[in-house]
């Protein structure tokens, strides 16, 4: 079963519908989950405050090597903090989440995902294929878990962002593969093989 976050924020039914499994608020079934998803939309720090109760049995699921899916904001929680607000963030992946400098604001639409290295979320996945984004803020990792970027160029300033991440059992993703057609649905595909 797979346990889908529900932290009463972002569009938890389309994930459902292209993942399945079953949204939950309860750390009894979070628990119990064969793999779990965090989707995320809105501000760090109150997102992280909603997360509070379920963050022990989150970070229990992840050191117990269950898959792990993170998406949009559902990445940036995974790292140690964000410029958006005060507070930590799960702390999982070592790094600080940044807001965009000199590029309109925020970032949304479909752009491409340029693979970095071999991450089983992709597979069957083309270089450079497109996704949909929405988003101010990425993460900038302190370690080697970059699995794809992406090139976002607006007011003739071209910044290169961290778009997916990949680390053993840990995966996440700054797109949104609910909403991003066939590419997203085989994303989520993949992350339900494993």
């Amino acid at each position: 079963m797979i346990a889908i976050v529900d932290l009463g924020i972002g569009n938890l039914a389309n994930v459902r519908k292209a993942l399945g499994g079953v949204i939950t608020g309860d750390p009894y079934e979070i628990e119990k989950a064969e793999k779990l998803v965090l989707p995320g939309v809105g501000n760090f720090g109150a997102v992280m405050e909603r997360l509070e109760p379920l963050k022990g049995v989150i970070l229990d699921a992840i050191n117990d090597g269950k898959p792990f899916l993170g998406i949009c904001l559902g990445l940036q929680l995974l790292f140690e903090g964000s410029e958006e607000s005060e507070g930590k963030g799960l702390g999982v992946l070592r790094g600080e989440v940044v807001r965009f400098q000199g590029v309109r604001t925020p970032h949304i639409g479909w752009n491409q995902l340029w693979k970095r290295k071999d991450c089983p979320l992709f597979e069957g996945i083309k270089d450079g294929a497109y996704f949909y984004f929405v988003h101010s803020y990425y993460a900038v990792p302190e370690e080697d878990i970059v699995a794809g970027v992406t090139d976002y160029e607006s007011k003739g300033t071209r910044i290169v962002f961290t778009s997916a991440v990949c680390r053993e059992n840990l995966y996440a993703v700054q797109f949104h593969p609910e909403k991003s057609g066939k590419n997203g649905l085989t994303v989520m595909r993949n992350f339900r093989r494993l």
